[in-house]
C-alpha cells in the first residue's frame, strides 16, 4: 500500500498511473471458486463460442475489482472508496495460451467534490486488447 494521498495535493486532471493486470484461464478458475460464479462462459471455450462470444471471457466483477484496486492503492487506503460504479462495455477475452489477456487501468481526477469531506471523483479507464472494457467507470474517494 502506498502513502495516503492528500486532498490538497491533487487537482482536477491529476492522473493515476496506468497499471497492467494479466489474467489467464487459471486466474478465472480461482476467481470462480472465490466468487461462486461458475458460469461456463468463464471457463468453457466451446460453450462461450456457442453463445456467441469470441472465446472464454473474464468475469466482469474481476475486471471491476482490478479497477477498484488501482483506485484504492493510489488513495493509500481501501476504506477511502466512498462510491464506485461501472458499465461493462466489452468483455475481456482470455485466450487459452501462456499469455492470457492484459487489462490496462488508469484514472484521472475529474472533480474535487467537497472540500470539507475531502472527496474527489475519479474517472477510470480500462482497456483490453485496445478496446474499452469498462464505461462510465467512476469512483468517489475520500482523501486525507
Amino acid at each position: 500500500m502506498t502513502a495516503k494521498i492528500s486532498y490538497d495535493s491533487v487537482e482536477v486532471g491529476t492522473e493515476v498511473p496506468v497499471r497492467e493486470f494479466r489474467v489467464n484461464r487459471a486466474d478465472l478458475v480461482r476467481y470462480a471458486g472465490a466468487s461462486g460464479d461458475f458460469n461456463p462462459i468463464h471457463w468453457n471455450e466451446k460453450f462461450a463460442k456457442e453463445v456467441g462470444l469470441p472465446d472464454v471471457i473474464a468475469h466482469g466483477a474481476y475486471t471491476m475489482a482490478e479497477a477498484a484496486r488501482v483506485v484504492t492503492e493510489w488513495a493509500g487506503d481501501p476504506g477511502a472508496l466512498v462510491e464506485y460504479g461501472v458499465r461493462f462495455t466489452r468483455p475481456v477475452v482470455v485466450p487459452n495460451d501462456d499469455k492470457g489477456a492484459v487489462i490496462e487501468i488508469g484514472a484521472k481526477v475529474a472533480a474535487k467534490l467537497d472540500d470539507e469531506a475531502r472527496t474527489v471523483r475519479l474517472d477510470i479507464t480500462a482497456t483490453s486488447a485496445g478496446q474499452k472494457v469498462l464505461g462510465r467507470a467512476r469512483a468517489v474517494v475520500r482523501l486525507v
